[in-house]
């Protein structure tokens, strides 16, 4: 959420370099050989394949299920697919052990996917404590960029902890979760000034539905590419003017459209202009400082939304 912050970014594979050094003595290894060292399978358009499924106490409904947990002024997506299930963000620093339970309370023991868009603390505040919890995880996206911030720190100490791998997807990878196929949307762009322009943008598809999350991405971001029509839109940075532009969303023209924002935000967000353009192309809008959290169900053909307001 927040822009314009200022100070030393690098290249997220270089703070793990930092980790490496001190576990083993090796210093000033580069992006580029710490990425081969320890994520030789990450290369573009890399298909990661379907994970091993495992046994938990979730219910198999053969049905996608996609929770937009209200978290206030922040984000966070759990997606379930049968046996799968992938978090992407995880709300403020405040939110983590709400976001632990919430998890837990789904039947979720293992996580396939655990993405943090983008290094805002209002999107990865809450990850150490999912990564530190008892909660198993495979993989974890995050963009190759880093800041100096606690929060960011907090995040790679317990993924270090934890022994395991940052993966940054470039524009076209594709993986899969389930029955449904997600692909990454468009490369980050490293911004020492703004971080939303890093974020991940992933594209899901499952049976003949779409989904499209944005993260906080902008329309600098919007405009590296053409867009496919979704049957629904998580909306960037929390329905700011900033993203969502006219082109955009005439190219994806989303039947439904969801914004994670807090009720009576300092930040004005939704804005008016990103309402009135959304209702202009006839979206249905749903959002979490109204709703609460909003469950979207999808069979892969019909799309049912319930919400928690």
């Amino acid at each position: 959420m927040r822009k314009g912050k200022k100070g030393r970014q690098k290249l997220i594979g270089s703070i793990i370099g930092i980790v490496v050094f001190m576990v083993v003595g090796i210093f000033g290894i580069n992006s580029e050989n710490i990425n081969e060292l320890l994520n030789a399978e990450n290369d573009t358009n890399t298909v990661i394949s379907k994970q091993d499924a495992v046994t938990t106490s979730m219910p198999v409904d053969g049905n996608l299920h996609i929770y937009f947990i209200d978290v206030g002024q922040a984000d966070s997506i759990l997606i379930q697919n049968d046996d799968s299930s992938m978090l992407i963000d995880a709300g403020n620093n405040e939110d983590g052990e709400d976001i632990v339970k919430f998890i837990k309370e789904k039947g979720i023991t293992k996580l396939d996917y655990v993405i943090g868009t983008h290094p805002h603390e209002d999107h990865i505040g809450g990850l150490d404590d999912v990564i530190n919890s008892d909660i198993k995880i495979d993989k974890i996206y995050m963009p190759q960029i880093e800041t100096t911030t606690k929060t960011f720190e907090n995040v790679v100490d317990a993924i270090s902890n934890k022994g395991l791998t940052v993966y940054s997807p470039k524009k076209g990878d594709i993986f899969t979760l389930g029955d449904a196929n997600l692909e990454v949307m468009t490369d980050s762009i490293l911004d020492e000034d703004n971080l939303n322009l890093s974020s991940i943008t992933l594209l899901m598809k499952y049976g003949s539905n779409r989904f499209l999350f944005m993260g906080d991405s902008e329309e600098d971001n919007e405009k590296t590419r053409d867009w496919p029509k979704v049957d629904l839109l998580k909306v960037g940075h929390h329905g700011s003017n900033t993203s969502s532009s006219t082109e955009f969303l005439n190219e994806t023209k989303p039947k439904y459209s969801i914004i994670m924002a807090g009720k009576g935000n300092s930040y004005g967000l939704p804005t008016e202009e990103t309402l009135n353009k959304l209702q202009n192309i006839g979206s249905k809008i749903y959002r979490t400082d109204l709703n609460g959290t909003i469950e979207v169900i999808s069979n892969g053909k019909d799309i049912q939304i319930q919400t928690e307001k």
